[in-house]
């Protein structure tokens, strides 16, 4: 049985099995992201991270040791304590909302992220952006505040902590697009690790609350689910195309909506769905055209 199944899997096309991982992986990620909005019901958000930290810092001891000295060897360093700051707030900040805000709503606040990559794009890697391109971004950010509904009886702080986190996310991706081009994935894993443990350190400890075992069994799964889903999303980018398996991330929303109304009785208001609708066809349009830019010959003008 096993023997006909791999058969089956290998007959499938790249981009088929690419599209399968992604959407085991968003199941995975938004089991993940409940796991913490449980513990954050008691446990500080920064203790939930700096234990993470503390289990992912343990895994990847041993590649490290390997690796040193090496392993801190960058020509930039400054750049990588900055993406760490970042991090740690991008981190504290996501995840907060995801325990203060229905997982639909959260979930889709955070799709801004590919919005904010375009306009940061512009502004630090002096990308071109045409007048399509920007028209989908602008109706991107109006799918935002369509959810978050701001001056409304609904509007809730912790929406901007979810905003706040998906522009760090963007960030963070640009600053990953230059380190990975000179540096090493393990030094860039390192840095993180090592550094952003530390930031978490004393804020954990400062609000320290003793966990339960289940808390505990809660913390060592939602850790262990986190390496799961990289894992998914590392081979489905080895075995499908960029643009024809990231729109499967969209399922992560159908996830945390099923999820959120089952396990924490949370039901999407009609402008959750009006808002998400208007963003992903924003950042679905936008991956679309980098996909057409990226194809296009390099004597071929951008014509977003």
């Amino acid at each position: 049985m096993p023997d006909r199944l791999i058969r089956r899997w290998n007959s499938l096309t790249g981009n088929v099995r690419g599209s399968i991982l992604i959407i085991i992986g968003t199941f995975v990620g938004t089991l993940m992201v409940s796991c913490i909005k449980v513990l954050g019901q008691r446990i500080p958000v920064v203790e939930i991270l700096f234990m993470r930290q503390v289990v992912l810092l343990l895994v990847i001891a041993p590649m490290m040791v390997r690796n040193f000295p090496g392993v801190f060897v960058s020509r930039h360093r400054k750049l990588h304590f900055i993406r760490v700051g970042v991090s740690s707030i991008a981190m504290i900040t996501g995840f907060t909302a995801f325990v203060h805000l229905p997982l639909a709503e959260a979930t889709t606040i955070g799709f801004a992220r590919t919005l904010f990559t375009t306009v940061l794009a512009v502004l630090i890697l002096h990308e071109t952006v045409g007048l399509r391109r920007w028209s989908a971004t602008a109706l991107g950010f109006i799918g935002v505040v369509v959810v978050v509904q701001p001056g409304s009886d609904s509007f809730s702080l912790y929406a901007l902590a979810a905003i706040l986190s998906a522009f760090l996310v963007a960030l963070l991706m640009i600053f990953l697009r230059t380190l990975s081009q000179v540096d090493k994935p393990i030094t860039i894993m390192s840095y993180q690790a090592v550094f952003l443990t530390l930031i978490l350190a004393a804020p954990a400890l400062y609000f320290w609350v003793t966990p339960t075992w289940t808390e505990l069994v809660l913390v060592i799964v939602a850790g262990t689910l986190m390496s799961v889903m990289q894992w998914l999303n590392i081979q489905a980018y080895k075995v499908g195309e960029a643009a024809a398996i990231a729109p499967m991330d969209y399922f992560r929303l159908f996830f945390a909506t099923l999820i959120g109304i089952w396990f924490f009785s949370e039901i999407p208001t009609i402008w959750t769905f009006v808002g998400a609708g208007i963003i992903l066809l924003s950042t679905a349009y936008t991956m679309h055209r980098n996909s057409i830019r990226k194809s296009a010959a390099p004597a071929t003008p951008e014509a977003h």
